[in-house]
């Protein structure tokens, strides 16, 4: 499903070790659990009334158990 938005050819899909958040202080290294593909959504307005963000396209556990949800643009391998 990486291919889709050009992950596949950085070498991001489930099992593969990845870097979240690097380059800043917030980097964790972990391994991709899900793939949400297509499937992640879309901020939800109804009239001028923010009802959600979009969802995150990746599951990532992290080295110490902790679970997070992040965009694309949240990872590199690790």
């Amino acid at each position: 499903m990486g291919a889709r938005d050009g992950l596949a050819g950085r070498g991001i899909a489930v099992g593969v070790s990845v870097r979240v958040y690097p380059g800043t202080d917030r980097e964790r290294l972990g391994v991709v659990v899900e793939d949400f593909g297509d499937d992640f959504g879309e901020r939800v307005h109804i009239g001028e009334h923010h009802i959600a963000d979009a969802a995150r396209r990746w599951a990532v556990r992290l080295g110490d158990g902790g679970l997070v949800f992040v965009d694309s643009s949240d990872l590199t391998p690790g």
